[in-house]
Order: structure tokens, then C-alpha cells, then sequence
């Protein structure tokens, strides 16, 4: 009996070194991979979910963790917006990008997010790599990655957009690419580089585009199984370049031929850009070396093809079932080249989408499209009320941005502009909101509508006052296609799934922020949050390890 008594004394104190020993080491994945999809609304995760194989997005479900109500907790939802929250935990009030575009109200001009004029294109000769994160405030995620291990952490962004590929790789990453259209190679900035890689020139050498488009885009299963979407033909769906109808068989080779952009709009985008990816992870060794290493993946071929045909598109069905099989074959090779279980996963949107307002008046949702002469209008009404011209810069992101250097000169009320302006908007068909921005919560408009407009107002970026749509109205422009920026769930209701490394299978339905997933990371990674972060660890995941 003692010898049993003193064999199990002996176990316990064995099982104690063990425990020891385990944590004398900080444990990180090998690898942490963002994926963020662009414009993919939550509901396509179940929507086309029988449709999905095993490997992709059936996976992250199965075997991931889901966090089923994430939320973007800000307007407006633009894809610059989207990214740069994610990977800061913080909102455009704090880090600064207050949408892919604004108005300067110092010069009057407009600011494109990630422009740089200091900078040069690094691997071709267009001007589509003069671009860089400076006007980036706040650190991201990656970059609290890069300071935590005194940058021996490699870092790189991959993205056919710039800014969907320099915003969520940081400050200081080892490398940003994105494609350039011009010449249909990944190109990068003198800001990360002055050449480019030898890995990179010689993909972009192998003329993968030109494999990509060379038997055409016809639908991947028969076209009368796609039952989750409208018909074929309909007058709402824009036109891809060189085709007459929004019908398939789609000549590819003849769109890109006509405009090489239009490969954006094409599943082979996507297709292109994990291809760059998987490269990207053996020309720099990610997950490989003795460092926790970041790579940032942005998906934007959803995004290009939802914008020309909306969510219920046969098209749009066959981009998400052709990135299902994508996604498969990457996390395949991330199986065989990382190892399953060694690299941490997450897929999220920037961002969500509008049904096309034909298809909501086709099947009598509320919807309809703005006045085409709104914003002419309005600066006429404010114009003859004052007595001055060029009062207002211009609209943008659904903001008025003034002139206020002008306004001050001819000794006006900018005030009693503003509440004009108000005035005008409150009364035009199809806005349910305006809003004096400096003066939100005194607005009698409900939450969260006022944390929303709070948290993505910048006092040196955004427009003055905002305009709010009754749900399911678009832009004049939006005759055909659809759009997003808005605070309805359509816009800001995104998928969230962790996998892989210290990751449990499960779900919860609490109501997630898209400014959570940083601070989750932060947590699972044992790193400071980024310096703009208001976001909190999602603990469901954090706690299962």
C-alpha cells in the first residue's frame, strides 16, 4: 500500500515538472493569417452553405470559432474604414482614416486614404505605388506584433487594393503588395523597398493572369442549381467589360483586353491573390523561422463583383463558391507547409453590402435611390440664403464638409450655415437623419445611431454634417449594381471566425464589435493592444485555449 501511496506522490510531482517545464516558454502559432473578405455580409456564410465543400468555409465553421453577431461600430462602412478598424481595435475618430477618400477642409481637395506623394511605385511604371500608411494615426495589430518581438517578426500585406494591403500590414512591415492594373503585376512602394523581391518578380513573370482568364468564367456548377439567386438576366445587374448582357459565359480574355481592372471583378482575382500569397509565404519564410510571423490576406474580387451586380446574383453565388474552394486549397497548404494546429486564423469583412435597389422594388422591400441633383441643389439653397458662392467644398461619405476659411472671411455663421443645410437635407425624399456632427448628441436621433456617428466622426476629416438614409436607399448612382456605407445590419453585420492554433470549436450570439478582434488577438498573442484600441478580448475564445 505505501508503495503505491509514494509511486502516485511520485507522478504528481512529475506531472508538476512537466507543467513547469510547459510554461517556461511564451507559446505563439507560428503564423497568424488575417483574412478579410471584401464586402461579404454575414449572411453568405449560411446562405450558400449546402453549396460549400468541406475545406473552406465549412471548416472555419466546423472547426473555428464563430462569433455570429460582430458588428461594425461606426459610419460610415467603407472598405478603408473596415480594414484599418480591424487591425487598430480603434474607430476613424481615433486612428485617423476617415474613409477611402475626404475632403481637406484646409485646401479644399480631396485626400485619397493612403496616398504619398514622398514616395515612388516600386516594379512598374505607373503611379499606383506612390502610396504608404501615413496618414495612418494609430498602430495596428501587426505593428504591436513587430515591436513586441523587436521586429523579428516578419510582416507582409497582400491585397489586389493598396489600401486594403498597406493599412492592415502597419507602419513598419517587412513588405505591402498590391496589383497594378497597368501592367497586371504586384507592385509595392520606396516606402517598404526600392526593388522588388526576386520572388515576386517572378511570379509576376509567370503571367499567372493570363492562365487565370484563358478558358473564360462560366458558372462552376450547372447554372440551374445557383436556386439562392435571381435569374440570369436582370435589369438591375451591371455589365462586365465587353459583354452585352449580364449573362454567362463571360468572354475574360476580351475583358480584360478592354480594361484590365475588370479582372477585380472577376472570382480569379481572388484566385490571383492567394496564389500571391502562398508565395509570399515561401519567398520570406513565413511561419517557418524562429519568429511569430503576420501575413494579411485582403479578398477583393467579392467586393468589385458585388458592386457591378448586387448580393443576389448568380455571379456574385459563383465568386463565393469558387473562394470556398480557394480557401480550401490554401488552409490545405497551410496544413502541409505550417502545420495544422501550428498557425492562427481569422476571416472577417470590412464591411457588407445593399440589396440592388431594382431587386428590393422588384420584390417590394422599402427602397429607392436618392435625387440625382441633391447635393447641386443643396449648395444652391445655400448659396442664394447667404449670398455667397463656394460656401460648401463638396459631399462626401454622405458628409458636407465647408468652406470654412471662406465663411469666416465673409464674417458668416457657420452655425446658422450648418442648420440651413439641415434644414434642406431633412426635407429631401429618402433621408431619414441629418445631422450637425459636432453636435450629435444633442440630435434627436436614437442609439445607436449617436455612438455610431461619434466614433467615426474626425473633427480634421470628415464632413460637418451628416445625412442618414432610410434603410435601403442608395446613391442616385446606384441605378445598377449596389453599395454600402451605411449603419443598417446589411452594411455592418460581418462574419468573425478564429482557427487554428488554441482555437475551440463553438459560437456565441453576443454581440461582438469589429474593434474586438485586435484586442482578442493582442490577448491570444500576449502582446500590448494597438495604441488606438477600444475594442475588448472576445474571452469565449481567449478562455478556450
Amino acid at each position: 500500500m505505501k508503495k503505491i501511496f509514494f509511486l502516485n506522490i511520485l507522478l504528481l510531482l512529475g506531472s508538476s515538472t512537466l507543467s513547469a517545464q510547459k510554461n517556461t516558454q511564451l507559446e505563439r502559432p507560428k503564423l497568424v493569417v488575417g483574412i478579410v473578405v471584401d464586402q461579404m455580409r454575414w449572411d453568405y456564410l449560411y446562405r450558400y452553405y449546402n453549396k460549400y465543400e468541406s475545406g473552406g468555409f465549412k471548416r472555419l465553421l466546423n472547426d473555428g470559432f464563430s462569433c455570429e453577431n460582430t458588428m461594425i461600430n461606426y459610419i460610415p462602412a467603407v472598405t478603408a474604414l473596415g480594414h484599418t478598424s480591424i487591425f487598430t481595435g480603434s474607430v476613424p475618430s481615433i486612428h485617423g482614416i476617415a474613409g477611402n477618400d475626404w475632403i481637406d477642409p484646409k485646401t479644399g481637395k480631396s485626400v485619397y486614404c493612403t496616398d504619398d506623394s514622398t514616395v515612388t511605385t516600386v516594379g512598374a511604371n505607373s503611379k499606383a505605388g506612390k502610396m504608404s500608411p501615413r496618414n495612418l494615426w494609430a498602430t495596428t495589430i501587426t505593428d504591436e506584433l513587430r515591436l513586441a518581438t523587436n521586429f523579428q517578426s516578419k510582416v507582409v500585406g497582400v491585397s489586389l487594393k493598396d489600401r486594403a494591403s498597406i493599412l492592415p500590414a502597419g507602419h513598419n512591415p517587412t513588405a505591402a503588395f498590391w496589383i497594378d492594373d497597368a501592367s497586371g503585376k504586384f507592385i509595392t512602394s520606396s516606402y517598404y523597398m526600392q526593388q522588388l523581391p526576386g520572388w515576386v518578380n517572378d511570379f509576376n513573370n509567370a503571367n499567372p493572369i493570363d492562365k487565370l482568364i484563358a478558358n473564360g468564367w462560366n458558372t462552376l456548377l450547372p447554372i440551374d442549381q445557383y436556386t439562392e439567386s435571381t435569374d440570369d438576366d436582370v435589369e438591375w445587374e451591371g455589365i462586365l467589360k465587353g459583354a452585352t448582357r449580364p449573362v454567362f459565359p463571360y468572354d475574360t480574355k476580351k475583358a480584360y483586353a478592354a480594361d484590365h481592372g475588370s479582372l477585380r471583378q472577376m472570382p480569379f482575382g481572388n484566385t490571383l491573390t492567394l496564389q500571391f500569397a502562398k508565395a509570399a509565404i515561401e519567398g520570406y519564410k513565413l511561419g517557418q523561422e524562429a519568429s511569430s510571423d503576420f501575413l494579411t490576406i485582403n479578398c477583393a474580387s467579392t467586393d468589385y463583383c458585388g458592386h457591378l451586380v448586387g448580393p443576389n446574383a448568380i455571379e456574385i453565388e459563383d465568386v463565393y463558391l469558387r473562394l470556398d474552394r480557394d480557401l480550401a486549397e490554401f488552409f490545405s497548404y497551410l496544413d502541409k507547409k505550417i502545420g495544422k494546429g501550428n498557425y492562427l486564423i481569422f476571416l472577417t469583412a470590412d464591411h457588407g453590402a445593399a440589396h440592388a435597389e431594382g431587386f428590393s422594388r422588384a420584390h417590394k422591400m422599402p427602397t429607392g435611390l436618392l435625387a440625382k441633383d441633391l447635393e447641386s441643389n443643396m449648395v444652391k439653397t445655400i448659396e442664394k440664403q447667404f449670398g455667397a458662392k463656394k460656401l460648401i467644398l463638396g459631399t462626401d461619405n454622405f458628409q458636407v464638409t465647408y468652406n470654412k476659411e471662406r465663411i469666416d472671411s465673409l464674417k458668416l455663421n457657420i452655425n446658422e450655415i450648418k442648420s440651413a443645410t439641415i434644414n434642406y437635407l431633412i426635407h429631401q425624399e429618402g433621408i431619414q437623419y441629418a445631422v450637425d456632427q459636432d453636435k450629435i448628441a444633442d440630435a434627436s436621433i436614437p442609439e445607436p445611431l449617436k455612438t455610431l456617428m461619434i466614433n467615426g466622426y474626425n473633427q480634421q476629416r470628415s464632413g460637418s454634417v451628416l445625412m442618414v438614409n432610410l434603410p435601403g436607399w442608395l446613391p442616385a448612382y446606384c441605378k445598377k449594381g449596389c453599395t454600402h456605407s451605411v449603419w443598417n445590419p446589411y452594411d455592418t453585420h460581418i462574419p468573425l471566425i478564429f482557427m487554428g492554433w488554441n482555437i475551440a470549436h463553438g459560437t456565441t450570439n453576443r454581440t461582438t464589435q469589429m474593434t474586438d478582434i485586435s484586442a482578442t488577438l493582442a490577448a491570444l498573442l500576449h502582446i500590448q493592444m494597438p495604441s488606438g484600441c477600444i475594442g475588448a478580448p472576445i474571452t469565449e475564445i481567449t478562455n478556450k485555449k
